[in-house]
């Protein structure tokens, strides 16, 4: 038995070391980050039309320049910038109006209409936090100057203006960007398909064997040399890519190695599943293409899982990469200890042991052992 399952790990592991295509997922990755590289987005070309063109209007574009995410554009015509932005040269329009320091000195309220390109929310959302940050620093210090001169003290203004003070403690930080949120996900989503490729082909290979079917030690000899191979991989995707991204990276060696292996036994026992349900490669060539975008926004990367209703919430916590983004982005990106994630770890084991099972057993169904196991030990019973 232990010779067998050697001669089928060293036979895999060989012919994987012979013809690394697996090495193809990084070449995947490294096109994929090439977006990431920047680490955020900043300097977004934004235009603001001054039709007043007085000291405030201007100390108010300077405020607005002060941003990271704004770069500003002046622009001398309205209808200049409304065909940039619709010609998607720019992400906003902002418009100071006429007369604004006079109506500003008079205590008057001002509309400063501002038009942002919607077809990019992460930018626009991005340019509306960073806007809305400055106009209340600009409001706050306009009404202040506005308190001191009507004779109340410095206290006094503070207390009006910011009447509860609050404390924001980095427990749970998620990082420099909204990329070092997703990144996680997208990583576990590629290894995850892959190892779903590679290891359904690897079951569908045996299975096709001209001698035969081979022993269950045979399988479990050629999966097993799966695990070190994408063990690699997730050192690597999990532990020295963020690095060199510039994204925090705060899981060790062990807490990445301890993390990706229950992952990586759940994914290999949905493997076990899909081949024995499906059992033709080009099926599952086809129900992989087709549920991995799906199967992505589930994981509650770009969703979270509260927001969903409670049956897709149910079928969400049915497939591993929800329960590995989540370990995953909360020990490397967040600063979670393993501990924390007990959980986790444990419902990964569950999923592989659950869906390698019920692969068994519809496997079993199909060549008639099961049939046979039952009928066998119902005679037996009847015969006590």
């Amino acid at each position: 038995m232990l010779q067998l399952y050697w001669s089928s790990f060293k036979r895999i592991t060989l012919r994987f070391l012979a013809e690394p295509k697996w090495l193809l997922l990084l070449i995947s990755v490294i096109l994929m980050s090439l977006v990431y590289l920047n680490g955020s987005i900043n300097n977004l070309p934004v235009a603001v039309v001054d039709l007043d063109h007085t000291s405030s209007s201007r100390e108010l574009i300077r405020a607005l320049d002060t941003t990271s995410k704004a770069n500003i554009i002046l622009y001398e015509s309205s209808l200049e910038a409304y065909q940039d932005i619709n010609d998607r040269k720019l992400f906003a329009v902002i418009t100071i109006p006429r007369d604004y320091e006079k109506r500003l000195l008079r205590g008057e309220a001002i509309t400063i209409p501002a038009y942002g390109d919607a077809s990019s929310r992460l930018a626009n959302g991005m340019i509306q936090q960073d806007f809305k940050s400055i106009y209340q620093q600009f409001l706050s210090r306009y009404n202040s100057d506005l308190m001191r001169n009507s004779g109340l003290s410095t206290e006094q203004v503070n207390i009006i203006l910011m009447p509860i003070k609050s404390q924001i403690d980095p427990l749970y930080n998620a990082g420099i960007s909204f990329a070092a949120i997703t990144f996680p996900g997208l990583l576990v989503m590629l290894l995850q398909h892959s190892l779903l490729i590679v290891s359904t082909r690897t079951n569908i290979g045996l299975s096709s064997l001209p001698q035969g079917k081979p022993p269950a030690i045979v399988f479990l000899g050629s999966l097993s040399a799966l695990i070190p191979i994408w063990l690699f991989l997730s050192i690597i995707l999990f532990g020295l890519w963020p690095w060199l991204l510039g994204y925090r990276q705060l899981a060790t060696l062990p807490q990445i190695i301890l993390m990706t292996f229950p992952f990586l036994l759940a994914v290999m026992g949905l493997a076990k599943l899909l081949t024995e349900s499906l059992r033709k490669v080009e099926m599952i060539y086809l129900t992989l293409s087709f549920i991995t975008t799906p199967v992505f926004y589930l994981s509650g990367t770009i969703w979270p899982l509260e927001a969903m209703p409670n049956w897709v919430k149910c079928i969400a916590k049915l497939l591993p990469s929800t329960w590995a983004s989540n370990m995953i982005a909360s020990v490397n990106q967040m600063g979670l200890a393993i501990s924390d994630n007990l959980f986790n770890l444990f419902m990964l084991l569950v999923l592989g042991g659950f869906y390698a099972a019920l692969g068994i057993f519809i496997s079993a169904v199909r060549d008639g052992s099961a049939r046979e196991f039952f009928k066998r030990h119902s005679i037996k019973h009847f015969f006590k």
